[in-house]
């Protein structure tokens, strides 16, 4: 695959951006982690737009390729929960009592 920026555009799977930066991935680690490490991503490519506009296509491709393993690195160290990127991790559970609220009178 030719590494230019339209192409990398055209991308969606978490294999097709690892392949197009010739990264090495564990298929397994993917599959369990996919949504998280994409959403790390865009994160990780959304600093670098905005902190530097000025990258030529070239230096974005190789921004990225570093975002794109820092991002699957994030979720070798720590998970999903402790990371709580989606918001259904930081929503506080509805009609729910924890047993420290529990007083008797």
């Amino acid at each position: 695959m030719s590494q230019n920026i339209d192409e990398f555009k055209k991308l969606v799977d978490a294999e097709e951006f690892f392949q197009f930066f010739n990264l090495p991935y564990d298929q397994n680690f993917v599959n369990v982690n996919r949504l998280h490490i994409l959403k790390k991503f865009s994160q990780f490519i959304r600093e670098i737009d905005e902190n530097f506009p000025d990258l030529t296509p070239e230096e974005k491709l190789a921004q990225y390729a570093i975002a794109l393993q820092k991002a699957a690195d994030v979720f070798v160290e720590s998970t999903p929960q402790e990371q709580k990127l989606f918001k259904v991790f930081n929503d506080k559970p509805k009609n729910v009592v924890k047993l420290t609220e529990i007083t008797s009178d």
